[in-house]
């Protein structure tokens, strides 16, 4: 019985398992932007994209604002929120064309 073909096939699925595994692992894709809704909560948003990798805040007593930005090295991708009073006002999407 010959092993060459199931090998392939075995090495393929590998290799076809290990790229998704690796393009799934990063919260910062268009899926999860999508997903971010105008009102929504500081905290719901880091459910979807989980922690920020930069963040700031500004307490003016009658409104507060913030913004928070998601980015993945290796993609070249960032999410950026802005917020008012706690909740989503602004959002925006950047991908690294090649």
């Amino acid at each position: 019985m010959n092993q060459k073909p199931a090998i392939r096939v075995c090495l393929l699925a590998g290799a076809l398992l290990f790229c998704l595994f690796g393009a799934a692992c990063s919260k910062v894709n268009q899926a999860n932007f999508d997903k971010v809704q105008e009102g929504m909560s500081v905290e719901e948003v880091a459910g979807i994209l989980g922690d920020p990798t930069e963040t700031s805040q500004i307490d003016l007593k009658i409104v507060t604002g913030g913004a928070a930005k998601w980015e993945d090295e290796k993609t070249g991708r960032k999410i950026s929120v802005q917020f008012l009073n706690g909740k989503v006002k602004f959002k925006q999407f950047e991908a690294e064309t090649p």
